[in-house]
């Protein structure tokens, strides 16, 4: 190495001829002070002395915070063999799960399902909109039919979760699906003045879209697949997505309160002698806080998940 000792600026080397067989391959640390060069031994056993010649050389001297002699290194060697050992008998009383491969089976093929669902969702909305210039108005009558497919099929989610298939929490599933088959099935589904809106447009492209970044991410993730641009997309993406989609679902609701306050759909008269009538519309203004307090839970957890995967990597210390 080019260094300054005692002949100033020079290019000083060294050498030694260790008594046993070590890793061909050191690591070194340089610092402020000093040259740090760490060499294992190939196996873990007591040494006589570090070199092959029986005199130590003049310029080694041995480092005593680190010294163990050979009772204290049986000891260690010991103790290291009782864990691996004690880490093996825990690891056999563990039961093996028979079903294993066909619940992974089973995850990839959910998910592959839906990630072909959505996408073909996502390319016949492109397709028809910007290619054969049809309008918004009859995304609902053209679309529909897959969204109803996707978003009951989505239903499993909260099963898998329930059940232990995937270590995703509860809580934030359960806000989604609902929330979404809610606006879906009740606003969307039950309400055909709504269907013929724009608004169904943005609301079906977001979902789309975001799911094109969340099944195939999932599935590849069960057979110990990672392909960073892909998670570097189903941890950002959601960013300016899962906002637009909370927005979309908002402009749903808002534009069809008027129409349920008219129709009095699902509204509920009570038997009682002052003739009171629960609106629904009502209920869907609650709802409106509702959503806003939903999406706030799903950004917190997604926000976590993207500290996770894509956060600064501890470095482990050897």
């Amino acid at each position: 190495a080019q260094g300054h000792g005692a002949k100033g600026d020079n290019i000083y080397e060294f050498q030694i001829e260790f008594l046993e067989p070590v890793e061909p391959k050191p690591v070194c640390r340089v610092t402020q002070r000093q040259l740090n060069i760490t060499v294992q031994k190939k196996e873990s056993n007591w040494w006589e002395r570090l070199t092959k010649q029986e005199k130590r050389p003049l310029f080694l001297a041995p480092d005593f915070d680190r010294w163990l002699d050979e009772s204290d290194a049986e000891m260690e060697l010991k103790e290291k063999e009782e864990e691996k050992i004690n880490k093996m008998k825990i690891e056999s009383r563990v039961p093996k799960d028979p079903f294993k491969h066909l619940k992974k089976g089973y995850l990839i093929m959910y998910n592959l399902v839906q990630f072909l669902g959505f996408s073909w969702i996502f390319v016949n909305m492109t397709v028809r909109l910007f290619i054969l210039g049809k309008s918004f108005y009859d995304t609902f009558h053209t679309i529909a039919d897959m969204m109803y497919f996707c978003q009951t099929l989505a239903l499993m989610e909260i099963m898998n979760s329930l059940i232990g298939l995937v270590r995703s929490p509860l809580i934030p599933a359960v806000v989604q699906i609902f929330g979404r088959n809610f606006v879906l099935f009740v606003v969307l589904g039950s309400l055909e003045e709504m269907q013929s809106k724009p608004v169904v447009f943005f609301v079906f492209y977001i979902w789309s879209i975001i799911e094109l970044f969340r099944y195939p991410y999932y599935m590849l993730s069960c057979i110990g697949i990672e392909w960073k641009p892909l998670t570097w997309l189903r941890y950002t993406a959601w960013i300016p997505l899962y906002p637009l989609g909370g927005l979309a679902e908002a402009v749903c609701i808002i534009q069809s309160i008027p129409i349920f306050s008219e129709t009095g759909k699902f509204s509920l008269g009570l038997p009682n002698p002052l003739n009171v009538t629960i609106q629904f519309s009502f209920l869907l203004q609650v709802y409106l806080i509702a959503l806003f307090l939903g999406v706030f839970v799903n950004f917190r957890h997604l926000y976590k998940q993207r500290k996770q995967h894509l956060g600064p990597k501890k470095r482990k210390m050897k």
